[in-house]
Order: structure tokens, then C-alpha cells, then sequence
């Protein structure tokens, strides 16, 4: 793909801005006197009313409203438009207080107010929030009111979100023989933006078309397009519109290029952008905010076009500003580049003057890279120590930060906080710690603020399935889904989204076909965010071949779509389509990111292309500019490893730039426990409890390689360790779904209704496949029995019962898909090879690791895991 480029012209300077005159400190106002005026002394109005007007001029409000008090001590009132400039400074300025002190004299002077006068009234109300005060106002004219009135009053309800009442007066106004001007058409189509009144809005544009406006006046434009794009996501409509403008100034060319960005086409924008500039079109500090808005939505090129437009905003004078800060902040942080977070937080801290957005954005920054949400908290410590006030958005990014870290204890106190600055009814931040408790382990408590939020919404009801699904309760997060579409709320892709993670979490394929004919039926699995979660659905739960189906139909793919696939051929052993799939990736020009070479990196592993493993490796710096993580150096380990090279993987792990954290010395233990190299073994056990003694995993597989070796005094030894330690081994457990239904099997598990079944079966499998020459590999039992005994126990691995399980419960042309949380022991896999050639099933087993195809005899990993 080609690269974009905004080699422009330098941006001519803004002009300077209008200096008002400096408004004085804000004095409190003078006293009323508690002595009454003189009444013989004759009153000079004139001199008073010319000191106002002066006041007004000069832009010293405040002086121009004590005059006003003075005026009224002195039993004298200014005129009408004396009245009428005062309310409209106040508006100007956004002094509601005082316009509202204005209105109260004005009250109390018993002049007769013209319609100028209560359309300013109108209008001080409106925008101060109080739309009752000012439709009262509006109520009480009765013949006074003019077009101006009508229009005040349809903006009113417009700006206050009363959209259905903004739509009856404008046809009020209509029926009292008022016919609209643009003013009328724009507040009124405002109010048809929202979806539900987007069909009246299509009725106004026939109106709207035959009065002209459409052609001749910018800001009824500007409601078009805003209508167009909230009301019906109609780009293509608003594009129309845009381009019938024909006075198109930067304020219409900045909602085009946001409106771009808010609809997922950031190129569009930029595009609208290089045609503003080369236009002739100066941007301002919201076309600026919003064009860097648009190249963080980039997957590709992000970085080096972020760069560019820091560049153009250091020229065009806008470095300072806090509006283009916060999106260069956010922009950065979002980049996921190596480096690109630090190159946030320096403009962060270059940035002179603070607000609630640049906090949130690098703080959400910190949540959101992966791994730093100890500094988001630091951060956001920092910015209660801070005269800025935490939003919603800030506390949900913090809770988010608590959920990353498991640690609901910081994460109460924040929320405590959260209820102090008044956001115990924001559904923002009790969705954000329902996710904060889920993540931590403490689902009842998520459920309990799932319960006492004040209005659950779709969010809410997302962020509790999403819960119960990464939570492993299917059935939890099922029943919630039914209860969604009992309230009748329309669910979204985020929640289909959610119920396929919870199936492929627990491979339960029956339940994802379900969601999936659920989606047909919908019209929703155009979305991008669902055509990726049904691709790890299928993927996950060892329908490859439906995933790969699934990704051909895409029309737009992101980089997590092809990552996704990868990934997906990666853990079923498929590396040269993975590789294949890889390089098509590269050649569509869609940039691979950490995950994606995790997911490629694993593929090599897994099939032991050492050789193409090392290419690929070194490609993630000098091709991409990704620096690798810990994740890239295990899988480098792993390869090494798995393919028994364990002297260059201890050398590899020796000269690592970064000091080798436990996931790589557990990497490297593993492969020394398979490979049986104690010296090694006992080396990277070390080093993995020199950083972590309670690290029950290393203890784990140094007694594995202790118990292969037959070393039982060491075995009980490490055991005795453990119990001190009160560090417990995670049991095995295998799980089969059959009719829709989960059934879980322990080791020796005897707890199944139909246990006699299947312990028959397994009888039977045991003297079909020694007749066939499986020879049970005892080596495997990793506890200090006699032969028989051994036998016996490794016959009852949880596995084989759920393989067994599923010979008696599913027709001979179905599949047998076992899922284990555990990596599956080399005797069972020799062992189902054996009981795939017996039956003639195919038997598709998924451990922790990855997948099996077991048909006939033969595994896809070609017994290499």
C-alpha cells in the first residue's frame, strides 16, 4: 500500500486573534442602599444611561450591571434597547447570572417588552438550560411573537434535547402561518438527528429543498450532514450535501472531516483534509484536533502521518493549545508503536496548561497499551493531587486500570472517590466497575453493581455478559443475553461479540452456531467485530475450515481479522497456511502488530521451522519498526526448545537486551522437561524463583522432570515446598459438549450419571487398541505407584473419559471435540491416535497449548507439541 504523505505547502498563520478589552476581576456587586433616594433631588437620567452604553462599548459588563443597580436605587430604568444590549452582552459572555439580574429589573421597571426584548429573554434561558423559564417567556407573548420567537424556541428544545418538542413547534409554527428561515430549518433539523425522528428529517430536507436554503446558507448544511451522520450513519448522503454547499468555510470542512472519522473512514477525512488545505483553507485548532483524531483510527501509516501533523500544528502555532494537545496525546498513546506511548506522555508533559481531557486521554493511553496500568494509576493519583477534577471517562479508565491489575481494593477506593465527585448514577462508571470486579475474580460483586445500577442500558447489559463470558459461565451470561431481549432492548455486535468469546472460552460450538443463525437472522454479521469473533469462535473451538470460510467472506478486514486467522491455523498446526495467510497480510499493506507476530512466531514453533521462525523474528524491527516484547523472546524460546536445541536457546535467552522475566524460564523449563536435560532444567527453575518463589508453575515442572527421571525423594520434596508455600497444583479437567450440554471430567472421575458407560468404553477401547500394539507409557504417571497401578491410573486421565464420553454420545459421522485446560500427556495422544484408528472417528482434542486432529492414526502436529 502506498504510503500517504502530507507534503504541503506551510500553513499560512492564523490570523491574530480580535483583542477585546480586558474584562475587570469580577468585584462583587455593590449593595443596594439601605437609605431611600432623595426625593426632591432632581434625577438626571441621561448622564447614567450614557455611562452604561460606555460600559457595554468598552466590554466591562460588570460595571455596565452596577450601573444598572445604581439606576435602579435611583427609581430610574435605561429604555428598551438599553435593556435589550445588556441581555445580549450577557448572552454573548455567557453571563447567565447577570443576564437573569437583568431580566429582574426589567420585571420590576413595568416596561412593556417588544418582541426583540422576549426573544432575547427567550434566548438567555434557553442557553442557560432552563427551557421551562423560557417556553414560559415564549407562552406568554402571545401576538408579540415573530419568526425569531418561533426560531428561538424550536433551537431551545433542540439544544436541550427535547427533540420530539422542537419538532411539534416548528409545526405549531407552521399552522400560525410563519413560514420558516434558515434559522428555523437548522435548529429543527438539529432535532432529527437522532434516529428515531431521522424520517421527519427526510420530510423537512423535501420542505427544506423547495425553499432554497439547501443551496445558499452553510449552516443549514451543517445540520444536514449532522443529521445524515447521526441520524442514519448515511456518509455517502452527507458527502451530497457537503458538496451542493456552495460557501464551504473551515467550520463546514471540520464536521466533515470529524463526521469522516466518527464513521470509520479516516482516510475520507484525510482526503477532506489535503483538499481544505490545498484549497486555500486555513484549519483551525478543531480541523487540527479532529484530522489526528482521524489518523489514530489508521491501522497503517498512523505513526509516520501523526508525525507529520505534529509537525504541521508546530508550524501553524497550535502546539500549546490544549484541544490539539489532547488529541496528540491520544494519538500517540493509541499508535501502539514501541516508543510511541513515551512520545505521549512528553507531549503531555510539554503541554503548559492541564484540563480533564488531556488527564483521561494519557491515563486511557496507559490502560489501553497492555501492561502499564500500574502508571495509569500513578497517573491518575497524580491528577486527583491536581487542581483538575476527575470526569467519568477518567474514573472508568482507572477502574478498567484496577480490573487489569486484579486489584479491587485500590479500585473501591477509587470508586469511593467516584461518589464523591457525584458519579454514583453514572452508568460510565458503574459499567467500568462491574468490568473491575469481574476481572478480579469477584463475579458476585459484579453482579451485585450490575443490580444497583440506577438505568442498566445495553452497555450495562454487555459489560455483565462480557464478564460472565471471559468469567467461563456460559450459561450465566445466556440467561442475561434472554434477558436482554426481554426488556426489548435491540442487543449490538459488542453483545454477540461477547457471547461467542464466552463459546469459544469453553469450546461450546453448538451455542456459537446458535448466536451465529442468530446473527443471519439480525443483519448485524456485516460488522467487522463480528466476522472477527466468529473467526476465533470457529477457531477456537476446532472448526478451522468455518473460521477460513468466514475470513473469505470479509470484505473489509482489520489487522485482528488476519491475526485472528493466523492465530487460528497456528494453534490447529497448520503453519504453512499461516505463513501463507501472512504474507498476503503484508502484501494487502495491513501492518502486523505485536500480536499478529506472536500468532506467526507460534506457528513456527509449533511445526519447527526453526530457520523461518529466525526470519520472521528479525523482520519485526527492521521491516516494522516493532521493538520485540517478552511475548516474541518466549516464543523464540519455545521454538528453540521445542525442537531441542536447548544449548541455543539458553544462549539466546543469555544474551536477550532485557533481563529474561519467569514466562521465559518457564518457556525454556518446559522444553527442558520434555527433552529431559535436568542440569538445565534445575538452572531455569532457579531463576524463575529467584524472581518469584510462589510461582507454583516452576515447582511444577521441575517435579515433572524429577518424577520422569524417577527421582521420587526430590519429587516429595518439591511437593513438601509447595504445601509450605500453600501453592496448589491446578487439577486437570477435559470437557466435551454434547446436545448443547457441557459434561467435565476430572482424572478417575466417577460423578457422571452415565459413569458405568463410560467406564465400559473405555474397558473396550483399552483391549481394541492394545490388539492394534498401544503399549501404555507409565513414564507419564508422575506418581511413585506400581506398574499395574500406573496402568490403571493413566487409563482414567481425564481425557480419555471425555474421548469415551463422546464414543457413546455422538453419532459415528460426527467429530469428537475434547477440550482440556491442561497440556495433553504424550500417552493420551498415543493413546486417542490408537482410538481413532479403532472407531474410525475423528477426534479433535485442544489442550492448553493448541489443537489435534487426530484421524486414522495420525496427528496434525505430526506428534510434534
Amino acid at each position: 500500500m502506498t504510503m500517504m504523505n502530507l507534503s504541503l505547502t506551510s500553513p499560512a498563520k492564523p490570523p491574530a486573534p480580535y483583542l477585546k478589552p480586558s474584562t475587570p476581576s469580577r468585584q462583587k456587586l455593590p449593595s443596594p442602599s439601605p437609605f431611600p433616594p432623595a426625593i426632591n433631588r432632581p434625577i438626571n437620567f441621561e448622564p447614567l444611561r450614557d455611562r452604561l452604553i460606555k460600559h457595554l462599548d468598552a466590554g466591562y459588563l460588570y460595571k455596565a450591571i452596577s450601573t444598572l443597580d445604581v439606576m435602579a436605587r435611583q427609581n430610574t430604568h435605561p429604555d428598551l434597547i438599553t435593556y435589550s444590549l445588556l441581555l445580549k452582552a450577557c448572552i454573548r459572555s455567557r453571563e447567565f447570572p447577570l443576564g437573569k439580574l437583568v431580566h429582574t429589573h426589567l420585571t420590576q421597571s413595568k416596561i412593556e417588552l417588544d418582541s426583540v426584548l422576549f426573544n432575547s429573554l427567550i434566548s438567555l434561558y434557553s442557553k442557560s438550560g432552563d427551557w421551562a423559564k423560557a417556553h414560559k417567556i415564549f407562552e406568554s407573548m402571545g401576538n408579540k411573537r415573530d419568526l425569531v420567537s418561533w426560531s428561538a424556541m424550536i433551537s431551545c428544545f433542540a439544544n436541550n434535547r427535547m427533540e420530539f418538542e422542537a419538532i411539534l413547534t416548528f409545526l405549531d409554527m407552521l399552522e400560525n402561518g410563519f413560514y420558516p428561515n434558515e434559522y428555523c430549518f437548522t435548529a429543527v433539523i438539529r432535532a432529527c438527528s437522532k434516529a428515531e425522528f431521522f424520517s421527519i428529517g427526510e420530510i423537512i430536507l423535501g420542505f427544506l429543498v423547495k425553499s432554497g436554503y439547501l443551496d445558499s446558507d452553510t449552516n443549514v448544511g451543517c445540520a444536514l450532514i449532522d443529521m445524515f451522520v447521526k441520524g442514519d450513519s448515511d456518509l455517502e448522503s452527507a458527502f451530497k450535501v457537503f458538496d451542493k454547499m456552495p460557501d464551504r468555510n473551515v467550520v463546514a470542512w471540520t464536521l466533515m472531516i470529524t463526521r469522516c472519522t466518527q464513521l470509520d473512514y479516516p482516510r475520507d477525512a484525510i482526503e477532506l483534509f489535503l483538499d481544505m488545505v490545498l484549497g486555500g483553507y486555513v484549519p483551525d485548532r478543531f480541523t487540527l484536533s479532529g484530522i489526528i483524531s482521524a489518523c489514530t483510527e489508521l491501522e497503517s501509516e498512523s505513526l509516520s502521518l501523526g508525525k507529520q501533523l505534529h509537525s504541521w500544528v508546530i508550524r501553524s502555532g497550535f502546539a500549546l493549545d490544549v484541544c490539539v494537545g489532547c488529541s496528540l496525546v491520544d494519538m500517540y498513546a493509541k499508535c501502539l508503536v514501541d516508543g510511541s506511548l513515551d512520545d505521549s506522555r512528553r507531549v503531555f508533559q510539554r503541554m503548559e496548561d492541564h484540563n480533564v481531557m488531556s488527564w483521561t486521554a494519557i491515563i486511557t493511553g496507559y490502560v489501553q497499551c497492555g501492561g502499564r496500568d500500574k502508571e495509569a494509576v500513578e497517573l491518575f493519583c497524580k491528577m486527583m493531587e491536581s487542581p483538575i477534577a476527575p470526569n467519568h471517562f477518567t474514573f472508568s479508565s482507572v477502574l478498567k486500570a484496577c480490573g487489569n491489575l486484579s486489584d479491587s481494593r485500590i479500585g473501591e477506593q477509587f470508586y469511593a472517590h467516584a461518589v464523591k465527585h457525584g458519579f454514583a448514577s453514572d452508568d460510565c462508571v458503574g459499567n467500568s466497575l462491574i468490568s473491575m470486579y469481574a476481572r478480579s475474580g469477584r463475579m458476585d460483586n459484579a453482579q451485585k453493581a450490575f443490580e444497583s445500577l440506577f438505568e442498566k442500558n445495553l452497555v450495562s447489559y454487555n459489560t455483565i455478559v462480557d464478564a460472565y463470558a471471559k468469567n467461563l459461565d456460559y450459561e450465566g451470561a445466556f440467561e442475561l443475553f434472554h434477558e436482554i431481549t426481554e426488556t426489548g432492548i435491540e442487543v449490538n455486535a459488542f453483545t454477540f461479540a461477547s457471547l461467542l468469546s464466552g463459546a469459544s472460552n469453553i469450546g461450546a460450538i453448538g451455542k456459537g452456531k446458535q448466536i451465529h443463525a442468530r446473527l443471519l437472522k439480525s443483519g448485524v454479521q456485516s460488522h467487522q467485530r463480528i466476522f472477527n469473533a466468529l473467526i476465533s469462535m470457529y477457531a477456537r473451538c476446532g472448526h478451522i475450515e468455518a473460521a477460513f470460510q468466514v475470513f473469505n467472506k470479509m470484505d473489509d478486514r482489520n489487522v485482528i481479522s488476519w491475526t485472528s486467522m493466523i492465530t487460528g491455523f497456528a494453534k490447529h498446526g497448520f503453519a504453512n497456511r499461516a505463513l501463507e495467510i501472512f504474507h498476503k497480510m503484508l502484501e494487502a499493506g495491513i501492518r502486523p502488530n505485536e500480536i499478529t507476530y506472536i500468532a506467526v512466531l507460534s506457528a513456527c514453533s509449533h511445526a519447527g521451522l526453526v530457520s523461518e521462525g529466525w526470519v520472521i523474528f528479525k523482520s519485526m524491527h527492521k521491516e516494522h519498526g516493532i521493538t520485540p516484547r517478552m511475548e516474541h523472546y518466549a516464543c523464540m524460546v519455545d521454538l528453540l526448545g521445542r525442537s531441542g536445541s536447548l544449548r541455543e536457546a539458553i544462549e539466546f535467552i543469555n544474551t536477550m537486551p532485557c533481563t529474561p522475566d519467569a514466562l521465559i524460564w518457564r518457556t525454556f523449563l518446559g522444553a527442558c522437561r520434555v527433552h529431559r536435560d535436568q542440569e538445565l532444567g534445575e538452572h531455569a527453575a532457579k531463576m524463575i524463583l529467584q524472581q518469584n518463589p510462589h510461582d507454583a508453575a516452576a515447582y511444577i515442572l521441575l517435579s515433572n522432570l524429577y518424577a520422569s527421571a524417577g527421582q521420587w525423594e526430590d519429587v516429595a520434596q518439591i511437593r513438601k515446598n509447595m504445601k509450605e508455600r500453600n501453592l496448589i497444583k491446578e487439577a486437570g479437567c477435559s470437557w466435551i459438549e454434547v446436545d448443547n450440554k457441557m459434561h467435565s471430567f476430572h482424572v478417575a472421575d466417577t460423578s457422571h450419571p452415565q459413569v458405568q458407560e463410560i467406564y465400559e468404553k473405555l474397558d473396550e477401547m483399552a483391549l481394541k487398541i492394545k490388539g492394534l500394539g498401544y503399549v501404555p507409557d507409565t513414564d507419564f504417571v508422575l506418581h511413585e505407584l506400581e506398574e499395574e497401578q500406573k496402568e490403571q491410573y493413566i487409563f482414567q486421565h481425564s481425557e480419555k473419559i471425555a474421548v469415551a464420553f463422546g464414543l457413546i454420545s455422538s453419532s459415528r459421522s460426527k467429530q469428537i471435540r475434547v477440550f482440556k485446560n491442561l497440556r495433553v500427556c504424550g500417552d493420551c495422544h498415543t493413546a486417542i491416535k490408537y482410538i481413532s484408528m479403532a472407531t474410525r472417528r475423528e477426534i479433535v482434542l485442544r489442550d492448553s497449548n493448541r489443537f489435534h486432529h487426530i484421524k486414522n492414526g495420525t496427528c496434525s502436529c505430526n506428534d510434534y507439541w
